[in-house]
């Protein structure tokens, strides 16, 4: 498929101006005319039609096919959750924050407050902030959090523990807030290994970051143990809600020993997080970090009405222009008012039997690391048909031709050739059948022919990149270079 600067042609327009009445570029300003042509196409309007009409059939989506990138949650997006955002598209955002202009906008203000109101029920925390635009932005307002508590305590904490299975927004959230990073491995079984924690645990540490179930999958049955040894040394406990989805209405983090949480609403609450946004990470807390949180927070007055508390000392500050991606927290409020709390967890128990089913059908062909039932996703590894010269990319990409999405590869880190598979909630038998029958023929071809999956995949424009050129010499410019 050429680009379109491949079907420029010298002089070709795709329309014609009349005659300006505007100052030509001669009556201009030297400064601010241009020292160089602009590099743009030149094509006709049909040709600039096709062209990124045939692009757009190349989208992939949750909408167009089956999409198992582990840890990512890429659930079906109900439709008829599309049009609550609209609802309130003629609320601008300054609105709340002139003088009285709370009474014009008591909907949205109780929207957003009773957005947190459902997350702290979910989650068990006391107060919920909306403010964070995206799950790493909440780890980062999270963390924030903690180290504005242990400052008003007079704590001098200097490190955040996180397992080897994490996220890697962890370890980076907690080091752009200052703090450096003690690293716990996995034990056999695959939870953080309990006798390392104990060993690491300090008067330093400021607070431990987990995921759970943690992103091999798995749920950790000594995390009660972990929080309560962690607050012994007055650390606090931080709960990445990138795995929410399995536990919905089974396990609430709050109850567990969590103080600090962040949600993905665009993962577990059903909101699209396609094509890098825009997603929503609202943070929770217990009660003795609520003084932190971000303002302006939305209160409830004692008349019913809604109002902002624009001014706290003790708070972080905005985190956030505004307050927050509202759009997607319209979409997430209509999509849990929608399940109820039955359907939530009718939520997290499917999740998990799809991913177990997944699991059960592939176990022969692909090595598992960690041979037990998972939660809501599971990770298997090509170390068996890397015997064969085949890597976990090369499957990826063979999977690409056959029309999926592939899932997650290369991570967690500490499992080799991963293939992490999160089938989600949405997905039927039928549709998961068809993806295992394509699995485990992959996994014969690596066999019989592993040539053909190195040559993977055929159907597209472009077959392979080099990524690591890509990541590290980024030219991002719109232009034929």
């Amino acid at each position: 498929m050429k680009l379109i600067y491949e079907k420029s042609v010298k002089g070709r327009r795709g329309l014609k101006l009349p005659a300006g009445d505007v100052p030509r570029a001669a009556d201009l300003p030297a400064d601010l005319l241009r020292e160089e042509p602009a590099g743009l196409p030149e094509v006709s309007e049909m040709d600039l039609v096709r062209h990124y009409t045939n692009l757009s059939r190349r989208n992939f989506s949750v909408d167009t096919n089956f999409y198992p990138l582990g840890s990512c949650t890429m659930k079906y997006n109900a439709k008829i959750i599309e049009n609550t955002s609209a609802l309130f598209a003629g609320s601008h955002p300054m609105t709340p924050l002139l003088p009285g202009g709370e009474a014009f906008t008591q909907g949205s203000l109780a929207l957003l407050h009773g957005m947190g109101e459902l997350l702290a029920e979910i989650t068990g925390m006391d107060e919920v902030s909306c403010q964070p635009l995206a799950g790493a932005h909440g780890e980062m307002t999270g963390i924030m959090l903690i180290a504005a508590y242990h400052r008003a305590k007079g704590n001098r904490k200097k490190y955040v523990i996180v397992p080897d299975s994490s996220h890697g927004t962890n370890p980076a959230s907690a080091a752009m807030v200052g703090y450096e990073i003690i690293t716990i491995p996995s034990a056999p079984y695959g939870d953080m290994d309990l006798d390392a924690f104990r060993a690491a645990m300090n008067s330093e540490v400021a607070a431990v970051m987990m995921t759970c179930p943690n992103t091999l999958g798995l749920f950790n049955p000594h995390i009660k143990e972990i929080c309560d040894i962690a607050h012994e040394h007055d650390a606090l406990m931080y709960y990445d809600g990138a795995n929410l989805n399995a536990i919905l209405g089974k396990v609430r983090p709050g109850d567990v020993g969590f103080d600090v949480i962040h949600v993905n609403l665009h993962k577990t609450f059903g909101t699209p997080h396609g094509g890098g946004g825009p997603g929503s990470g609202p943070v929770g807390v217990k009660k003795a970090l609520i003084p932190f949180l971000p303002t302006p927070r939305v209160i409830k007055k004692g008349d019913g009405d809604f109002a902002l508390e624009k001014v706290n000392s003790r708070s972080i500050g905005r985190m956030a222009n505004f307050f927050g991606n509202f759009g997607v927290m319209a979409k997430a409020y209509a999509y849990i008012l929608m399940l109820g709390r039955e359907g939530l967890i009718e939520v997290s128990e499917q999740a998990v039997l799809n991913a177990n089913y997944m699991m059960a059908q592939l176990k022969d062909h692909f090595d598992l690391p960690y041979d037990k039932s998972c939660m809501h996703e599971c990770v298997f590894s090509a170390s068996r048909q890397l015997k064969h010269g085949v890597h976990a990319i090369d499957i990826a990409k063979y999977l690409i031709d056959r029309g999926y999405h592939p899932p997650t590869v290369y991570f967690p880190l500490n499992v080799k050739e991963a293939i992490m598979i999160e089938p989600t909630e949405t997905e039927s038998k039928e549709t998961m059948d068809a993806f295992i029958a394509v699995m485990k023929e992959a996994a014969a071809m690596a066999e019989k022919n592993p040539e053909a999956l190195h040559e993977a995949p055929l159907t597209m424009p472009v077959s392979r990149l080099d990524e690591t050129k890509a990541a590290r010499e980024q030219n991002v410019c719109f232009g034929p270079w």
